[in-house]
Formats: C-alpha cells, sequence, structure tokens
C-alpha cells in the first residue's frame, strides 16, 4: 500500500506530528500535497541533543544515538557538578581502544564539559565506559557509559546528535578490488 505524506501542523502531540493519508485521497488534495514534498515535523519531535542521565548510583549514562560503525566520532556533552570528585579532575589511565577522552574543563554554567573521541567498531546497540577521577580527593571516581545505536556502513547515514561530529572513516578493505592475477 502505498502512502502519501500530509503535514498536519496542527498537532499537539508527538504522535501526531506527522499523518499519512491512504492512496485513494482524492486526486486534488493528492496532486496539492504532491507538490509540498517536503516534510516537516513539529519542534517537540527534535529530541536532537545528546542525553546525559543520571544514573541512581551516582554514575552517568550518555546517549549519543545513531552512529555508523568504522566511523570515528567526537562527542561532546556537559556533565551536572560531582561534588565527591571536587574541581580538579581528569580521565583515568583505563586503556579503551574505542573510546578516549580528549578534554575535560569546567562548563560556563556549572558541571563538566567533556570532549571524547568513539570509534564505532561493530554493528549493534553499544556500550563503552570511561572513567573520570579526582585529582585531589583519593578514590573519588565517576563512571561514564556511553551508549550508541551503531548501524551498519552500508544501511545509509544516520541523522546526528548537536554534540556528535563525524572526524573521519576507516578505509574499507575490498579484496575484489585487487588487481592480482594469482600464480600461473
Amino acid at each position: 500500500m502505498n502512502f502519501l505524506c500530509v503535514c498536519d501542523s496542527a498537532a499537539s502531540s508527538k504522535a501526531g506530528g506527522v499523518r499519512f493519508a491512504e492512496e485513494n485521497t482524492p486526486t486534488g488534495a493528492a496532486a496539492a500535497a504532491a507538490a509540498h514534498s517536503h516534510v516537516h515535523f513539529d519542534e517537540k519531535l527534535h529530541d536532537s541533543v545528546v542525553m546525559v542521565i543520571p544514573e541512581s548510583d551516582g554514575n552517568f549514562l550518555v546517549k549519543v544515538g545513531f552512529l555508523k560503525t568504522q566511523h570515528k566520532y567526537e562527542i561532546i556533552f556537559t556533565l551536572p557538578e560531582v561534588p565527591a570528585l571536587g574541581k580538579d579532575v581528569c580521565p583515568a589511565p583505563v586503556p579503551n581502544p574505542y573510546l578516549q577522552i580528549k578534554d575535560i574543563t569546567a562548563a560556563p554554567d556549572g558541571g563538566l564539559k567533556v570532549t571524547c573521541e568513539y570509534m564505532a567498531h561493530q554493528e549493534g546497540v553499544l556500550c563503552e565506559e570511561m572513567l573520570i577521577v579526582s585529582e585531589s580527593k583519593e578514590d573519588a571516581c565517576v563512571k561514564v557509559k556511553v551508549h550508541a545505536r551503531v548501524m551498519d556502513r552500508h544501511h545509509g547515514t544516520p541523522m546526528l546528535l548537536e554534540g556528535v561530529r563525524c572526524i573521519g572513516a576507516e578505509l574499507e578493505y575490498d579484496s575484489e578490488q585487487s588487481d592480482w592475477q594469482g600464480f600461473d
């Protein structure tokens, strides 16, 4: 069944921002709707920022949305103030080949502005962890889990959330592109 997308600008709920008219729409209305081929969403539908969610144990979950495999991303987010850490913090020296903290600074509105790089290495729902430790208080740290939905590189281009920026892609190796003729 084919659908024609018609914008419903008077909708007030998230689910009602767009409605679809069926194929048997009168030709006059269908022709007018086809002439306006753009889909417009209500402003309330734009959940387009990286979400930082405090967890009950004092740690944080950071949701960065959809990413593409074999691509490297810069992710910037702000953690709320964590009094237990104090003012001087740094990343813990825990090696993670896929997620590295590049910078931690005090945010203008309080809290910590964190800049990290993430390599989306495989398809699926991935969760990588990093630790931020206090430089002045012994054993004070906060665990940050970065949660990403990673899609295959051949399944389109994801719309990146505000705070996420693609900074590179690994070259794809394809053995069929070789010009080697083999042994005689």
